[in-house]
Order: structure tokens, then sequence, then C-alpha cells
């Protein structure tokens, strides 16, 4: 069979995603169990797979979605203690007092403490426990994840405690004859090529990382200003790259140090330490701070059907607590 029909036949499972999520819009509890029954069906009919094989990997795919599944639970669970404690508002309160800029809001919970987040547990859970936050500040829903899922091209690679380099690089290449081979010849075991490869990559994404905040907020301002309001996103370029690097620089001395377990959690914490204390000092803020569009201007996608609503924190939630 030719390579192009192959290579089309390979690609009928995410075109069957693609078709049902977008075209279709459908919901994922339809489209992903049919995107399911298009690759049993490609894999038994086109490659000949065997049955066992096909019935394997759907139970290694479902204990894989339940590791994930935990680990996500555990986000939300997180998520649900800091709202039913009052911790989000005390949360709150104190970003609104750290700057009124929304600008300087996005990049520290967005871009730092999601960056941390995504190190801690990877799997989208920076949307999970970020979005809410935002939104509870004052962000439109829409902008909210943006902001959220732009900054995961950094911290990704080295999300779940480095899970996609140790674990995946593991899975997926440990014990192949071939690979040992060429890694013996150099005198290297898995472990010390998998902290090579996360060298290199921290340096190439810190150094695309750098510029992640100012992408975001031109990205914002223009999206979900107004009038001039749309340009200001590069009148706070000075601050967009030391948050970046506050990030960046410590996210690969850590990788290059370390290895891959820990530079998104490292960076996260030192560059939210770091641009909390500059924001506090006053250096590098805008003479305006910027805003979105009255509330009642908000077109209906920008926020859909969201309200948001938190309790008064309690009397003994403090900042530290929170």
């Amino acid at each position: 069979m030719p390579l192009v029909l192959t290579s089309l036949v390979a690609l009928l499972p995410i075109l069957t995603v693609f078709l049902l999520l977008v075209v279709a819009r459908r919901p994922a509890s339809q489209a992903m169990p049919g995107a399911l029954l298009v690759t049993a069906l490609v894999s038994g009919l086109m490659w000949r797979v065997p049955l066992s094989y096909i019935a394997a990997s759907l139970v290694q795919g479902v204990v894989i979605a339940a590791e994930i599944l935990f680990i996500v639970f555990g986000a939300i669970l997180l998520l649900n203690v800091l709202q039913a404690s009052g911790a989000i508002s005390v949360i709150r309160q104190s970003l609104l007092a750290l700057s009124p800029d929304r600008r300087v809001q996005m990049i520290i919970i967005a871009w730092l403490f999601g960056s941390f987040i995504e190190g801690a547990s990877g799997f989208g859970t920076p949307a999970v426990i970020c979005v809410p936050l935002l939104v509870a500040v004052g962000f439109p829903a829409m902008a909210a994840i943006l902001a959220a899922l732009v900054i995961q091209s950094t911290p990704s690679t080295f999300g779940a405690v480095g899970t996609p380099l140790v674990f995946g690089m593991s899975a997926g290449l440990g014990g192949a004859p071939a690979v040992e081979t060429a890694l013996n010849s150099q005198g290297l075991e898995l472990v010390d090529w998998i902290a090579q490869v996360g060298t290199q990559a921290a340096i190439l994404h810190g150094i695309i990382g750098t510029f992640i905040p100012m992408l975001l907020v031109v990205m914002i301002t223009r999206l979900f200003g107004e009038g001039e309001a749309k340009a200001e996103g590069l009148n706070l370029w000075r601050f967009s790259l030391v948050a970046g690097l506050a990030f960046t620089v410590p996210y690969s001395l850590t990788a290059i140090l370390l290895g891959p377990e820990f530079p998104s959690m490292i960076g996260g914490l030192v560059g939210l330490a770091i641009t909390v204390a500059i924001v506090r000092q006053g250096w590098l803020q805008p003479q305006r701070p910027w805003q979105f569009p009255p509330e009642a201007t908000w077109p209906e996608a920008w926020s859909g059907s969201v309200v948001t609503t938190l309790p008064p924190p309690p009397a003994g939630m403090t900042v530290a607590k929170a």
C-alpha cells in the first residue's frame, strides 16, 4: 500500500477526534470512545494486530488514564479545599493589594504560580487551579483560560516532577537493544542520557520561555483591551522580561545541576519570590494600571455562564496559611 495512503489511515484516530470535537461539537464523552473504536478497528483490520494485543493495550490505557485522573483529582481536591477554607478569598485579596494591574496579576498567577503547579503535578492542573483564581480576581473566563494554556509551553517539559522525560524516555527507550548499544559505546547509562536531554531542553525552552510573559500580556491586552489599551502589552516589556528571566534562569540551572525532576517547581518558586519582591518595591511597575473594560460591557463569549462568588475568609485564615 502506498505510503501516503497508510499515513492517512494512521491519522484516522486523530481526524476522528478533530471531526467529532471541533466540527460536530460533540462532547468528549462521545468523541473519545469514537476515536478509541476507530483506533481498534484500524489496528485490527489494517495493521493486523492480534486481538489479545488490542485488549492488552486497552487495559494499559485504562491504567495510565487512572494514574492521570488520580493526579488531576489531587489538583481539584486542592482547589476545593482552598475554596471551602476561605483561602482562595485571602489569596485574591492579597493579589489585588499587591498590584491592581491585570497584566502583573496575570504574570504572577498564570506564569509563575502556574509553572510551579505544572512542575508539581502536571497534566493540565495549572488550568484547574489558576483559571478559577484568575476569574476570582476579576478576569474574563476566556482570558483566564488562554493565559493558563499559553504558560504551559515552557514548564510542561518538566511537569509532574519530570514525568515527560524521566518516565517517558525510560518507558519508551529503556531496554531497547539499539539504544543500550549506542549508550554503552559512549560510556553512558540511560539515566545519564535523560539528564543530558533535560539540560538541552531546559536551555532551549528557557531562551524561548523568557519571552512568554511578554507574549502573554500582548495577547491579552490585544484581545481583551479596548481603544489604545490594545497596544499596552508592550508597555510592560521590562517587567515582563524580568519575570521571564526570574523563572527561566533557575529553571535552566536546576536542570543542569540537579536533573529533570525539579526545574519547573524551583523555577516557579524562585521566580515567584523574586517577582513578588519587585512588585512590592514598586520597581518596573506601570504608572497607570491596565484594566479590562467594565464587566457590564463584556461579550457573552468572554465569560459564558461562569459566575464567581467567594465567601468572606474566616478570621483565622492568614495569607501564610492560604
